[in-house]
């Protein structure tokens, strides 16, 4: 029996399909960016390990006093028990007591197919590292093209 006043309205199957897919979309679209979320959480975290291991390399450069043994380079263990690998170029250059260290690192166990290797060039004020004859002369060499510059 049916009342007079009242109708009975439901959703269509049409009405229900397209609600679906428009949720199903909105669902792909929100994890495709908490995936990239996370992508660049862990590019973050692996720009920080790599920063943290150049770090420990500078140190070990800084703190050695002897350039034959910063030539040579050596081995640093890391916090995630595994080894660094680091050579060192020292180069002089047209001022006295300044060098430029090019530093190349490695990780000794890295992942198959992933090349860390890193170079770096910084300039170290390191007079332990000059000989006194060369710091003489580069410092003879400055004083007469200042004195040529500035005239008599």
């Amino acid at each position: 029996m049916k009342r007079p006043g009242c109708s009975f309205r439901a959703f269509t199957l049409i009405e229900v399909l397209i609600s679906l897919s428009i949720f199903a979309l909105a669902a792909v679209v929100l994890a495709a960016a908490y995936l990239n979320v996370l992508g660049s959480y862990q590019a973050v975290a692996r720009r920080q390990q790599g920063e943290e291991e150049w770090k420990l390399v500078r140190a070990a450069v800084f703190s050695e006093p002897d350039r034959t043994k910063v030539e040579a380079g050596g081995r640093l263990p890391l916090p995630d028990s595994t080894n660094l690998q680091w050579k060192a170029t020292i180069k002089e250059t047209a001022i006295a007591d300044l060098f430029a260290v090019t530093v190349r690192a490695e990780p000794e166990a890295a992942v198959a197919g992933e090349s860390r290797v890193r170079e770096q060039t910084v300039l170290m004020l390191r007079p332990l590292w000059s000989e006194a004859g060369e710091r003489d002369r580069l410092r003879a060499v400055t004083l007469q093209r200042l004195t040529k510059e500035r005239g008599p």
